[in-house]
């Protein structure tokens, strides 16, 4: 609330914050917000708010005063294909048809939720299994199997571009159906092994920040960010710490997983910030220091994403 207050140049209290965001016009509030974290470029998720719900992509950039792109949510993808009634070899190839041109449609990455559906354990894909899920008729693409041989085929899609986007996969803490144990990353292991050419990108990660930072130590096509763990955990520095423990500033991103509330955008960039002033000061000198913190906040995923070719 402080924070707020001082961007507003209000009273530092919780009554004058909100006495302030009811006064304010919606986009001009979140403009402000958004201006004040200093962003380049938003990579948003395409899936969530669902489409039509929340502010588009495009408009998000207006308001950020920077440029955007959306990141395809394959799940999203394949719960229209169910929506539609596809059956499991038509559902199957609107997958990979959409993530074959996911570039070439302005797509910069992929991403996953399966962690919030069936867990990060997959498995290899059983066409039979998911035939059987599909015959059910879901609305929501949860079932295990289902779920499998469309994440795969999604996978398998990119990598036979020859330049795979980088593929994010929600890891850690979120929601509260998630059920914590299966979003382990380390469960990735085989998948990020069966696509070694595919750069994959490990979200949020709390509480398993160590682990996250282990795979990307030991994995040349792993990344990871401590998205949503920062601004929400409080000891914002010692999550950075335990990301750099073995990961290399070099594997790590700057994100923030803000989503429906505004004032995300801006907490989340003031703490990674002062996080990064901390703990890089500490391990490095001034130069260098200074070098890893704009890696972090900008370089490596402009270099990952591709954006200096935009």
């Amino acid at each position: 609330m402080r924070a707020l207050a001082e961007l507003f140049g209000c009273e530092p209290s919780e009554e004058a914050v909100f006495a302030h965001r009811r006064a304010t016009d919606p986009d001009a509030y979140a403009a402000t917000l958004l201006r004040a974290t200093g962003t380049e470029w938003l990579l948003i998720d395409d899936g969530f708010p669902a489409p039509g719900e929340g502010v588009a992509w495009e408009a998000m950039g207006d308001l950020a005063g920077c440029r955007s792109a959306p990141v395809m949510r394959i799940e999203r993808v394949g719960e229209e294909g169910l929506a539609a009634g596809d059956e499991l070899d038509a559902l199957r190839e609107r997958v990979r048809d959409a993530v074959a041109a996911a570039r070439a449609s302005g797509f910069v990455g992929l991403k996953t939720v399966a962690a919030y559906r069936s867990g990060l354990d997959v498995q290899p894909p059983d066409a039979a299994a998911a035939d059987a899920v599909l015959a059910d008729a879901p609305r929501r693409l949860a079932g295990k199997a289902l779920l499998e041989v469309l994440l795969d085929d999604a996978l398998a899609a990119n990598a036979a571009t020859g330049e795979p986007l980088p593929v994010q996969v929600h890891c850690g803490f979120g929601d509260s159906d998630l059920f914590l144990p299966r979003a382990d990353p380390t469960l990735l292991g085989p998948l990020i092994e069966r696509y070694a050419t595919t750069p994959f990108v490990l979200l949020h990660c709390y509480p398993f920040v160590r682990q996250a930072g282990w795979l990307a130590h030991v994995y040349g096509n792993v990344f990871l960010d401590v998205s949503l763990t920062i601004p929400h955990v409080w000891r914002h520095a010692e999550m950075v710490r335990e990301a750099l423990e073995l990961a290399p500033a070099s594997k790590l991103l700057y994100a923030s997983d803000a989503a429906r509330t505004p004032e995300l955008y801006f907490l989340a960039a003031r703490g990674w910030r002062a996080a990064l002033a901390e703990v890089l000061a500490e391990a490095l000198e001034p130069e260098e220091a200074e070098a890893a913190a704009r890696r972090i906040l900008r370089g490596n995923a402009i270099a990952l994403y591709g954006l200096d070719r935009r």
